[in-house]
């Protein structure tokens, strides 16, 4: 019995003939063009018969004709926190729509790896940028897109837009805290801890925590801010310290729903009880924070539609739909009330 050791390598022209189209139109269909409309009827039949040849694309071969790698780059702080899970899906959703692989990064928010991330574009490994960056300045961004190379940023601080192709998609983080800090002011809370972490996030959550406190008359206490990390251990750890403090507070905001939940540990551990002893909010609303008892309150970071978002942006730049100096887009937030405050 002999086997075929050399199987025929199927084409681009192989499909057009079994679909009865041009070679063109099957160019357009397997490389997702959106330059062209194509009736749907003949996208099927294209669909069809490129899966019954098993038609294979040639990445190297589309890559060399091209000058393009099909390859984008999402660069996040912390695979293991939840909220980036989620904006990476949505990255990869549209990804794959356009045809392009993914690859991630992780960084620890640490000035070193994110600019390792950042020169996979320098060296023509990817041909866009999607990232959450906590270390890296302007200044280490322009080398990349002076290039040419797009990067679209989440970022919760509002920079100066640039003449060059370095778009950012914010959400208002401070509006989001003084919403949060509002509410609980609203319910009738005075003494309101805080369990916060660090970078850009930290800075802009606790002005909206600040300017709420003064819009009511409410002193800021340095000693009601603890936690250095978005973790559920400093959660646990700035809630023990919170609780040792005379008199308590009788509500906490957490700046990360993981901390929030660290809180949760530690005052359940206290036997009392949330929120009638305790109230705490949390911030990003990730999928556990209404599985947790009691469910959790929280302000809404709508991870996937950010990563959708971002990702759509990058590919107006990409497929050249989009020139020219930086754009700025706001992303909504909403505040989720639950159980727990």
């Amino acid at each position: 019995m002999t086997t075929n050791k050399h199987k025929k390598i199927v084409t681009q022209a192989d499909v057009a003939r079994q679909a009865g189209v041009s070679r063109t139109t099957v160019s357009y269909v397997l490389n997702n063009a959106t330059s062209i409309s194509i009736p749907p009827a003949t996208r099927q039949r294209i669909i069809d018969a490129a899966a019954e040849l098993d038609y294979i694309p040639n990445r190297a071969a589309r890559s060399l004709r091209t000058q393009k790698t099909y390859t984008i780059a999402g660069i996040i702080q912390d695979i293991t926190n939840p909220f980036h899970p989620a904006f990476e899906r949505g990255i990869q959703d549209v990804a794959e729509q356009h045809g392009y692989d993914l690859i991630m990064y992780n960084t620890d928010g640490i000035l070193t790896k994110e600019r390792k991330a950042l020169n996979s574009a320098r060296y023509g490994r990817v041909d866009g940028i999607i990232g959450s960056f906590v270390a890296v300045t302007d200044e280490d961004f322009l080398p990349i897109v002076k290039q040419g190379v797009p990067v679209v940023r989440l970022s919760s601080i509002l920079s100066p837009l640039t003449d060059y192709p370095l778009d950012m998609l914010h959400v208002d983080n401070e509006g989001a805290a003084y919403t949060a800090t509002n509410y609980l002011i609203a319910r009738g809370h005075r003494i309101i801890g805080v369990l916060t972490g660090t970078g850009p996030p930290h800075s802009t959550r606790m002005k909206g925590y600040q300017r709420a406190l003064q819009e009511h008359g409410i002193p800021y206490e340095e000693d009601l801010v603890q936690g250095h990390a978005f973790s559920v251990e400093e959660g646990r750890q700035g809630m023990v310290a919170l609780m040792n403090r005379k008199p308590r507070p009788t509500a906490v905001f957490a700046h990360s729903d993981l901390m929030a939940m660290g809180a949760l540990l530690t005052i359940r551990e206290a036997r009392l009880r949330v929120p009638d002893d305790i109230a705490v909010i949390g911030f990003d609303n990730i999928f556990a924070a209404e599985l947790v008892t009691p469910a959790l309150t929280t302000i809404e970071l709508p991870q996937r539609a950010l990563g959708q978002r971002a990702a759509e942006m990058l590919f107006a730049r990409i497929d050249g739909r989009v020139t020219g100096g930086g754009r700025y887009e706001e992303m909504p937030y909403r505040l989720v009330i639950r159980e727990s405050a």
